[in-house]
């Protein structure tokens, strides 16, 4: 059965990692993974998480399975957090969400669920994006093309490309967009962009898909969530893929889900009912630890005001380091480094060519993707002065 399979690749990500891990340099640097990390170096449990568990540990009776689309409540909780708890779209029925095992598999779920009802779609994905959204859709069945998004000249969005190009949607395609801290550029639209992103999508008639990967890490829960309301105010359907596992620093719990936004509570719960089968056949029902402590959270007055506290620190901790790493390399006559410090989220493009990358691996151990991407949340105080020498001695 075996003996014909030939190896996949290595997840260039992933396979980054098991060599930074096996480097012997006590002073490498990973910039690679995309999680976030104090200024320990350590991915930090959240002081409300570790309350929340300890809630959950006291008052929990069963380990049952959860319903198909897991728990009601976790599921309010992130409608809460998608439009706010005052959304007349929480009470209109026309929302629904299923909880999914991470932000991927709340996109796996999506994708599923587009396949079946809309089989001759074409998924429109930004240049560059994720490197998993492309597997996720092909996976899927999906016939996949580009957008244009980063410009390498301007260091920011090349939104005169992207808005010429989706002029050319054909309606009934579906378009995957960052609803904010795009991965792995950092270069998200502006509001006055999104209010146009908006005015296509309404006269093109292509449909929305939104992956909200990283609420909370762009400029706050409310300002990041804006393109979601701006859709839903135009009165646009749409799908969304969010997760927890990022600004609940909850990356091993899993923790995501997929929402659709439907014309009508009728129509909601109709295509829900298909939501439901292709999860059956996939994974059954979610797993409940992780969801469990963000609905604790969520539904908990004083851990709901603790975690937005903790969040806010870990989005101000990135806004100040890039700040601090663009001062660092202006200040060793390397250029205009400006454009991180307007990039959003833990990601950023740093400018960086694929022969600076490999040499800043060999020659320094300082792990960073092909293509220049870097994980800011990894820099520590005390690297980040031989990071900036190191790319000085590359460039």
């Amino acid at each position: 059965m075996f003996t014909s399979i030939s190896p996949a690749p290595p997840d260039a990500i992933l396979g980054l990692n098991e060599a930074f891990l096996a480097d012997n340099n006590p002073d490498k640097i990973n910039l690679g993974v995309g999680v976030y990390k104090n200024d320990q170096g350590q991915t930090p449990i959240l002081e409300s998480v570790r309350k929340a568990e300890a809630l959950i540990l006291e008052q929990e009776t069963t380990k049952s399975y959860l319903p198909i689309s897991g728990s009601q409540a976790y599921a309010t909780g992130v409608q809460g957090l998608l439009f706010g708890e005052e959304h007349p779209l929480l009470s209109s029925g026309q929302l629904k969400t299923a909880q999914c095992p991470g932000g991927t598999g709340g996109l796996r779920v999506g994708a599923d669920f587009l396949k079946f009802a809309a089989a001759d779609a074409k998924v429109w994905i930004s240049k560059p994006t994720w490197a998993n959204h492309r597997s996720i859709f092909a996976g899927a069945g999906f016939e996949l093309a580009e957008l244009p998004w980063y410009d390498p000249e301007t260091r920011g969005l090349n939104f005169d490309g992207l808005r010429e190009a989706l002029k050319q949607v054909p309606a009934g395609d579906i378009v995957l967009l960052h609803v904010c801290c795009h991965n792995p550029s950092g270069v998200d639209p502006s509001p006055e962009q999104w209010a146009e992103i908006a005015d296509l999508a309404e006269a093109g008639g292509w449909f929305p898909f939104f992956d909200f990967a990283y609420q909370g890490f762009g400029e706050g829960l409310e300002a990041d969530r804006a393109p979601l309301l701006l859709f839903a105010e135009r009165g646009l359907r749409f799908v969304v893929a969010a997760s927890c596992s990022k600004n609940f620093s909850l990356y091993n719990e899993r923790v995501g889900s997929f929402t659709l936004l439907a014309a009508s509570a009728d129509e909601a719960e109709t295509a829900f009912s298909q939501v439901k089968r292709l999860i059956r056949s996939n994974y059954s029902n979610p797993p409940r630890h992780g969801a469990a402590i963000v609905e604790t959270i969520l539904n908990t007055a004083e851990l709901n005001s603790l975690w937005r506290s903790e969040l806010d620190e870990m989005r101000n901790r990135i806004h100040s380091l890039r700040h601090t790493l663009q001062e660092a390399l202006e200040g060793r006559g390397l250029g205009d480094f400006s454009y991180i410090g307007r990039q959003k989220g833990m990601f950023s493009f740093s400018g960086l060519s694929d022969d600076q990358v490999n040499a800043l691996r060999k020659e320094h151990s300082i792990y960073i993707v092909k293509g220049g991407r870097i994980n800011v949340a990894g820099i520590r105080s005390e690297t980040l002065e031989r990071l900036c020498d190191a790319v000085a001695a590359v460039s």
